[in-house]
């Protein structure tokens, strides 16, 4: 039961991220991308520049705020998926820019949305 809670929060969450971003204007790209070494949240872009989005969502920080959860393997981790996409996409080198997304929806109230430019 617990599991499908996290799921469910976690869902919503990149969900809300997502309406977010594209509410500062960006057009989302890959949601939920995945290849064997792993997943992207979010790519997505302004015409110019790619944006790899990491989205975490807690319902609290009794274990550390949602950007605290982006670690420096889980960055690199990212930066290889992020080369793999362009890949796979067929895309030359861009400007990219690595950014987090803290989602704190705790379980009453609203949830609280942290946009982590270039956080890695």
């Amino acid at each position: 039961m617990r599991r499908d809670k996290t799921t469910e929060l976690e869902r919503m969450g990149e969900e809300l991220a997502a309406l977010f971003l594209q509410g500062q204007g960006l057009v989302v790209l890959s949601r939920n991308w995945r290849c064997r070494a792993g997943e992207l949240d979010v790519v997505a872009t302004d015409g110019v520049r790619l944006f790899v989005c990491e989205i975490k969502t807690r319902s609290g920080v009794a274990y550390g705020s949602p950007a605290e959860a982006v670690t420096p393997a889980k960055q690199a981790r990212i930066r290889r998926l992020a080369n793999l996409w362009l890949s796979a996409h067929r895309v030359g080198w861009c400007e990219t820019r690595f950014d987090v997304i803290s989602v704190l929806w705790p379980d009453h109230g609203p949830a609280r949305v942290e946009h982590l430019r270039g956080a890695f």
